[in-house]
């Protein structure tokens, strides 16, 4: 398909060109110069409504990383050790939840978001993303009835299994979405708002823990969960407006309903219909190139040919976000109260501790106008391994001044997680999988990180408990060497995609392209010349004498 010199592969287009006509082709190639050549302003300008559309929909997430937390939070919560927990007169509070049932806890959302990635990858392809989000959030409102009024562990594990398997849904189609219906210049700042709407979640479920640490009631645990009840009506009525994404319209042969939708995702002013019939014309060309790669759209087929090394990175991106250490971020209180700090500073801590969530965030969009998504990943996981290894060194220091210095390192372990590692990562899945796989590629990527962190689940509150391993802050140890490991697999298996189209990726990773040579290599994905696409400046409308008539059946394959 592709031949290669030392600094350039460049696909072999015959095959496509029975496909397609050569205005086809020239089409497809002037939106893709123009979409290289946008610049960051006006990409905002021209697919405003697309970033308001990802945005919302990407909400979604708040309701995720808020139970995540919530749950490890309430290991440290009072009212909920004097409901279910069992008496310790070591422990601050004189009781704890057992580490197998901790373990329980955690791995339940876990094992029910499994679940809900491999259907949402088989029916989110089949019937829609729209479809397949509206039927999750209706399930979700039963299965919250089950936590609220949960009377034992065994009931709360099961409504976590439950509640998961929405959540699984939500992880992997708002994080498509927002990688489908923007343009080069913000895909990366989009893909990594789901991260802080994570962070949006996190640090709100925390917020409504400490609110109500000083209820003398089991409602002190219960209003936590009820709160979730609050925003599955509007996630309702975003997800009944938003445009359905025009790459999975191309993908089932809606030519003319992909049009409509990026219509509605452009600011008309500025994009013309011109425009959108050469945008449409992209997507068909990208989704027929990588047919001739690769034929089947299976779960297997992420295994097969040049797929799987693909399938492979974004596996192990998401898996490390875990080996990194980060799953003692979210024990914090726990983590915070085995280090030797009182039981409100530590939720006081843990406030801050959630808030660099949003603020790590938000410095990651800084980032990411500077340097690629193979550095910050890199770069930020080494920087993780080095805190790690501090905060396991003063595990082994006594006094009050190491317990502080452990609190201070925790946050900034956090902050570094957030600006790199958590944001940059929903950006590599949502690019280095092929269009045709992407929901199944980050379904798959999701499933290796449920797996992680059921393995965790299982670990890490045995080396917190103090009636089981009772490690502490010396845990810090283990996880510096696994970041460590996984610093040394970014840097040989991790590549470079900022600035590349999807076309331009697929013939990178056809012709084997190593990681660290992607930002060096030129791709070119189209075999004909192509004219920039053109668009009135100043707010102005093209003329209709600018405007050419659409017809569907140049697309359409020629003998």
């Amino acid at each position: 398909m592709a031949t290669m010199s030392e600094d350039i592969v460049v696909a072999d287009t015959a095959a496509l060109q029975h496909e397609f006509n050569t205005k086809t082709i020239k089409d497809a190639a002037s939106a893709d110069r123009a979409e290289h050549d946008m610049s960051l302003m006006e990409a905002i300008r021209i697919h405003k409504k697309a970033v308001f559309w990802s945005m919302a929909l990407s909400a979604a997430l708040i309701m995720e990383g808020y139970d995540v937390v919530v749950i490890g939070s309430f290991y440290g919560q009072p009212n909920f050790l004097k409901r279910f927990g069992v008496p310790d007169a070591s422990s601050v509070n004189g009781y704890i939840i057992p580490a197998q049932w901790q373990s329980a806890l955690s791995n339940g959302s876990s094992a029910g978001g499994i679940l809900g990635l491999m259907v949402n990858g088989w029916a989110a392809e089949r019937y829609g993303a729209k479809k397949v989000m509206m039927a999750s959030l209706v399930a979700l409102a039963g299965f919250i009835f089950i936590m609220v009024f949960a009377n034992s562990l065994e009931m709360l594990v099961i409504g976590e299994v439950f509640c998961g398997i929405p959540w699984g849904v939500f992880q992997t189609l708002t994080t498509a979405y927002a990688s489908e219906v923007t343009p080069i210049q913000l895909r990366g700042y989009l893909t990594a708002y789901v991260n802080l709407c994570w962070g949006v979640g996190i640090l709100l479920s925390s917020g409504v823990v400490r609110a109500t640490l000083n209820i003398e009631s089991n409602w002190s645990w219960r209003l936590p969960f009820v709160v979730q009840w609050v925003w599955i009506l509007p996630l309702m009525c975003i997800v009944f407006f938003c445009p359905t994404s025009p790459w999975w319209l191309v993908r089932q042969g809606r030519f003319e309903d992909a049009e409509e939708s990026v219509a509605r995702l452009t600011n008309p002013e500025l994009f013309s219909p011109e425009d959108i019939k050469k945008q449409v014309a992209m997507m068909m060309y990208t989704t027929e190139m990588e047919k001739q790669a690769q034929h089947g759209t299976t779960y297997f087929d992420c295994f097969r040919g040049t797929d799987r090394r693909r399938t492979e990175i974004v596996m192990m991106v998401f898996a490390m976000q875990l080996l990194s250490g980060e799953n003692l971020i979210g024990q914090g209180v726990q983590f915070l109260q085995q280090a030797g700090i009182g039981s409100t500073t530590s939720f006081d801590l843990n406030m801050v501790l959630n808030s660099m969530f949003i603020i790590g965030t938000f410095a990651s969009w800084g980032l990411l106008r500077f340097f690629g998504r193979r550095t910050l990943y890199t770069y930020g996981m080494g920087t993780m391994a080095v805190v790690l290894l501090v905060i396991g060194g003063l595990g082994f220091v006594d006094g009050k001044g190491a317990d502080w210095a452990i609190g201070v390192l925790l946050i900034c372990l956090n902050f570094a997680y957030n600006a790199t590692l958590g944001p940059i990562c929903y950006t590599l899945i949502g690019e280095v999988s092929s269009t045709r796989l992407r929901q199944k590629s980050i379904v798959l990527s999701r499933v290796a990180y449920q797996i992680m962190n059921i393995v965790c689940g299982i670990i890490v509150p045995r080396m917190l408990s103090p009636t089981s391993w009772n490690w502490g802050p010396k845990s810090g140890l283990f996880w510096a060497g696994s970041a460590g490991l996984s610093t040394l697999y970014c840097y040989l298996r991790l590549p470079e995609t900022r600035g590349r189209s999807y076309g331009e990726l697929d013939v990178l990773f056809e012709r084997k392209v190593p990681a660290w040579r992607f930002s060096k290599t030129k791709a070119e994905q189209f075999g004909t010349g192509a004219e920039p696409i053109t668009r009135p400046t100043g707010g102005e409308r093209a003329s209709d004498d600018e405007k050419k008539e659409y017809d569907h059946d140049e697309y359409a394959q020629k003998a």
